[in-house]
């Protein structure tokens, strides 16, 4: 059994920030990759950033180059997402995903196999 808990979601003004928070759980887990993908309400889901576990390399949505950066923490198997100068377009629910291996491409959410309930960000104006 394989747990992604998000937390760190919540109300923000505009250019406010918040952190959220990806932790894993469960014997055996093991993830090459994890992910953050947002859901905006009438919108389909799109990829936002992912990050290599194993060396660090991440990867950014256009949306959130500039603004958002993620980042983990090998001794607790979190993944975190630092929202920097948030716009309203920014609301949506945020999910964690993580994969055992990526075949083809990080930004696609058909090669993940695990993913968190998501959490909720809303960006006032």
């Amino acid at each position: 059994h394989v747990q992604l808990v998000e937390s760190g979601g919540g109300l923000v003004q505009a250019v406010g920030s918040l952190r959220l928070s990806c932790a894993a759980s469960g014997r055996r887990f093991s993830s090459s990759t994890m992910v953050w993908f947002r859901r905006a309400p009438g919108k389909v889901r799109e990829f936002v950033a992912a990050i290599i576990w194993s060396g660090g390399s991440t990867y950014y949505a256009d949306s959130g180059k500039g603004r958002f950066t993620i980042s983990r923490d090998n001794a607790k198997n979190t993944v975190y997402l630092q929202m920097n100068s948030l716009k309203p377009e920014d609301t949506a629910v945020y999910d964690c995903a993580a994969a055992v291996v990526v075949r083809t491409n990080p930004r696609l959410g058909e090669e993940y196999d695990y993913w968190g309930q998501g959490t909720q960000v809303t960006v006032s104006s």
